[in-house]
């Protein structure tokens, strides 16, 4: 198989009329630092902070689960934002880690917060998020919902594998929330671009839990109900999706990179963040960043980095802000919003 994963992009597409209603985060209490992971497995500390800019992450505890994750953040985002389960009446939640393989862990939610509508469940990866923000962004364009809670969350500690020194110090858990409802008409999602490639999806994967697979004891001795990643392609696609999409997106709303006020990217690895905002010279400065304390958090990534970006003081009403998350499948969302 190739691992040249360029291929065409999909047409790009706009959701205005909708807007983004507050953030909301929850990143488990249990800080799991580099040299943690030096002392328990042996992992090279300074390997790690320089290979993918981590410091340290957060892992659940043993009885939590990612519907406890993705409830703890809406209500964070209840609190901020005085709003409630009764205020929405669509749950649209991107996980690639359920509790379960069903019921839905959206249903999970939905039902712990009491929320009346239905609770919809997008596995995208580390493009969850976006997926879930697009989705729910259509249904409230179309009038099918007055205000959507979307959440990302993912518990990754439990499908990796702590003996692969590659893969196991990037990842962490956590989760985010946002609401979405109507807005002004120039406000929403400018242009975006969410696509797949599903010919990369070995280069990402969890073999074991699924039809193709079930998990019989050769499976699990295998160690295939763990995550594996081949690194190297998928940092390289990565790098090219990030930076293609973000120019697809520019030029599908008319815009070019200094008319953003502020980017947030999946915070999978500060080398492919950097590596892409280089090529498309965005000052760092553009680029907010908080990998270095939770390192990839899959869904919860990007709706994490907006609440600490909001709670810094970087999201105004009005300001231009640029999402991407990009992951296994392989799929990505890239979208231009007006905040």
């Amino acid at each position: 198989m190739t691992t040249d994963r360029r291929l065409p992009l999909p047409k790009c597409r706009s959701l205005t009329g909708v807007r983004v209603v507050g953030t909301g985060k929850y990143v488990p209490d249990m800080v799991v630092a580099n040299d943690h992971l030096h002392a328990r497995l042996g992992f090279d500390s300074d390997w790690i902070v320089k290979r993918t800019g981590i410091l340290e992450r957060r892992h659940a505890a043993p009885h939590q689960a990612t519907s406890d994750l993705c409830v703890e953040a809406a209500n964070d985002l209840f609190a901020k934002t005085g709003l409630g389960a009764n205020d929405c009446d669509l749950l649209v939640l991107g996980t690639f880690t359920p509790d379960m393989s069903f019921p839905s862990t959206a249903c999970l939610v939905q039902d712990r917060l009491g929320l009346v509508g239905p609770a919809i469940e997008v596995e995208a990866a580390c493009a969850g998020f976006m997926y879930a923000l697009i989705t729910a962004a259509a249904y409230v364009k179309a009038g099918l919902s007055d205000r959507a809670l979307v959440i990302g969350g993912d518990t990754n500690s439990r499908v990796l594998n702590p003996d692969d020194i590659k893969t196991y110090p990037l990842f962490g858990d956590g989760a985010g929330a946002v609401f979405v409802e109507r807005g002004e008409p120039d406000q929403g999602i400018l242009a975006y671009n969410m696509g797949s490639d599903g010919g990369g999806g070995p280069l990402l994967q969890r073999e074991t839990g699924g039809s193709r697979l079930p998990p019989t004891p050769q499976a699990l001795a295998e160690g295939k109900h763990f995550m594996y990643m081949d690194g190297r392609a998928v940092f390289r696609w990565a790098v090219d999706i990030l930076c293609d999409t973000i120019q697809d997106v520019l030029k599908a709303a008319g815009l070019t990179t200094a008319d953003v006020g502020l980017y947030v990217a999946h915070q999978a690895n500060i080398r492919i963040i950097n590596a892409a905002i280089d090529v498309l010279h965005i000052p760092r400065s553009k680029v907010f960043n908080n990998l270095e304390k939770y390192g990839n958090t899959s869904a919860g990534s990007i709706p994490i980095a907006l609440d600490e970006a909001a709670a810094d003081g970087r999201l105004r009403p009005g300001q231009l802000v640029l999402l991407s998350g990009f992951g296994a499948g392989l799929a990505w969302g890239t979208a231009v919003m007006r905040w």
